[in-house]
C-alpha cells in the first residue's frame, strides 16, 4: 500500500469519527466505530477503549473489536500508571512483555491468541485521565511517525468525545435537579398559602379571646403568666403564617423611583431601640444620592430582616456596618451589611436562603428565603460571606435607574 492510500485511510477514519461525533449518536457507537476502523488501518488483531468510572474507581470496557472482554484489567493500578504517563506527557506506551503485562487479566490467553505487542494510549483532557485505548498486534514492529500521529489524533478525538458527553451529563443532571427543586418549591408555595389561610383565622380568634381574658385577670393571678405565654406564642405563630404567605405570594414589586439611602435610614430607624438596648454600634458609610427603581416596602423588608439577623447574631455589644456604593461600569449599586456576630458554619452557608432552614432555635427559616425572592424579582443579587466567630457580611446588588431605563428603552 503506497503512502497516498495510507493517508487516504487515515483521513477516512478522522472524517468518520468527526461525523459520528456531531451526529448525536450514543458514545458507545462512536467509540466502537473508531476502534474498528483504527484497528483496520493499522492491520491490528483488535482494539478496545475502556473508560474510567469515578463512582466505582474502575475502568469499564465501552468498545472493543477483535478482542474478547476477558482480556482487560480494570484495577486501580491501571489508573495510577496512566496518570503517571499523563503527568510525564507520554502520550503512548508500548507493552512488549505480554506474559507479565498487568494490563491484561489473562496474559497467557492473550499470548495464545497471538498477541505480541500492545500499543496503549491514555485518553486525557489536560491532566484528567478519562480512559485508555489499546491496540493489539500479532507481531513486533516499529511504528512510523505517521502511524503514531494517526493513533494519537484518534485518541485525542476520543478524549474530546468522552469529555463532551460527561459535560452534557453533568449539565443534564443539574437541570434535572433544578427542575425538581423548582417543582417542589412551587408545590410548597401553593400548600403554604392554603395552610396559612386556614390557620390564620383560628389564630386571630385565639389572640382576640386571650387579650380579652388577660384584661380581666388580676396582675397577681397565676393565670396571667399562662395567658401571656398563650398570647406570645400565638403572635409568634401569626408571624410564621405571615412569612408563609409572603413566601407563597411572590407578588410583583410596585416600583417607584427613590434614593436607596433613604430606605436604609428608614430601616435603621425602625430598629433604633433594638440597637440601643443591646449596645450595638451602627456604622454608616452611605454614598452619594443613588436613584433606583424599586419597591420601597419590599427592599425595606429585606434590610430589616438582615439587620434583625445581625442583631440576633451579635446579641449584645457589637458592631453593624452598612455601606452603599455604585459600580458605574456595571450600572449597579451595592449594599454591604456586615456584623461582628457569631458567624455561620461553613456547612450551613449554602443553605441559608433555603425555605425553612434556620440557624436559630426559634427561627422560621423564611426571612432570608423571602428576601432572596424579593431581590431576584428586582433583577438583583444577594450573597453572603461568613466565618464562624468572625461575623457575617451580606452583599446586595441592584440595577441603577440608568440601567433600568436603558432596558425599558430597548423594549420599545
Amino acid at each position: 500500500m503506497d503512502s497516498a492510500d495510507v493517508y487516504k485511510n487515515y483521513f477516512s477514519v478522522f472524517r468518520d469519527i468527526i461525523r459520528e461525533m456531531h451526529s448525536h449518536k450514543d458514545i458507545d457507537d462512536v467509540l466502537s466505530m473508531g476502534v474498528r476502523k483504527t484497528a483496520g488501518v493499522l492491520q491490528a488483531q483488535g482494539a478496545a477503549v475502556q473508560l474510567f468510572d469515578q463512582s466505582s474507581q474502575k475502568f469499564e470496557l465501552r468498545a472493543a473489536w477483535g478482542m474478547d472482554e476477558c482480556y482487560f484489567s480494570n484495577g486501580l493500578e491501571t489508573s495510577k500508571r496512566l496518570q503517571q504517563l499523563v503527568h510525564k506527557n507520554e502520550k503512548s506506551h508500548f507493552i512488549r512483555d505480554i506474559h507479565n503485562a498487568s494490563e491484561l487479566t489473562s496474559a497467557q490467553q492473550a499470548w495464545d491468541a497471538g498477541i505480541r505487542l500492545i500499543l496503549e494510549l491514555p485518553l486525557a483532557l489536560d491532566t484528567q485521565v478519562l480512559g485508555v485505548m489499546r491496540i493489539f498486534l500479532t507481531k513486533e514492529r516499529q511504528f512510523s511517525n505517521d502511524e503514531l500521529d494517526f493513533v494519537l489524533t484518534v485518541s485525542e478525538q476520543f478524549a474530546c468525545v468522552v469529555g463532551r458527553v460527561q459535560c452534557i451529563e453533568i449539565i443534564e443532571a443539574q437541570y434535572d435537579h433544578l427542575a425538581k427543586y423548582t417543582e417542589k418549591m412551587s408545590s410548597l408555595g401553593r400548600m403554604a398559602a392554603g395552610i396559612a389561610h386556614e390557620i390564620n383565622n383560628p389564630l386571630a380568634g385565639i389572640l382576640l379571646y386571650s387579650s380579652n381574658l388577660i384584661k380581666k385577670v388580676p396582675d397577681m393571678s397565676p393565670l396571667k403568666e399562662g395567658l401571656d405565654i398563650i398570647m406570645s406564642e400565638t403572635t409568634r405563630c401569626k408571624g410564621i403564617i405571615q412569612g408563609l404567605l409572603e413566601f407563597a405570594r411572590d407578588r410583583e414589586p410596585e416600583k417607584v423611583v427613590t434614593d436607596i439611602n433613604l430606605i436604609v435610614k428608614k430601616s435603621l430607624q425602625i430598629l433604633k431601640n433594638e440597637f440601643h438596648i443591646r449596645h450595638i454600634i451602627v456604622e454608616q458609610d452611605l454614598g452619594d444620592s443613588m436613584l433606583v427603581f424599586l419597591d420601597e416596602n419590599q427592599i425595606e423588608q429585606v434590610l430589616v430582616n438582615i439587620f434583625l439577623n445581625a442583631i440576633q447574631a451579635i446579641d449584645k455589644n457589637g458592631t453593624i456596618s452598612i455601606k452603599t456604593s455604585t459600580n458605574n461600569k456595571r450600572d449597579e449599586l451595592k449594599i454591604e451589611i456586615s456584623d461582628s456576630g457569631c458567624g455561620i458554619d461553613n456547612n450551613q452557608i449554602d443553605k441559608i436562603f433555603d425555605p425553612f432552614f434556620s440557624t436559630k432555635a426559634k427561627g422560621t427559616g423564611l426571612g432570608l428565603a423571602v428576601s432572596y425572592g424579593i431581590i431576584n424579582n428586582h433583577q438583583g443579587n444577594i450573597r453572603v460571606d461568613s466565618q464562624p466567630g468572625q461575623g457575617t457580611s451580606f452583599t446586595i446588588t441592584l440595577p441603577l435607574l440608568s440601567q433600568v431605563a436603558e432596558k425599558q428603552d430597548r423594549r420599545f
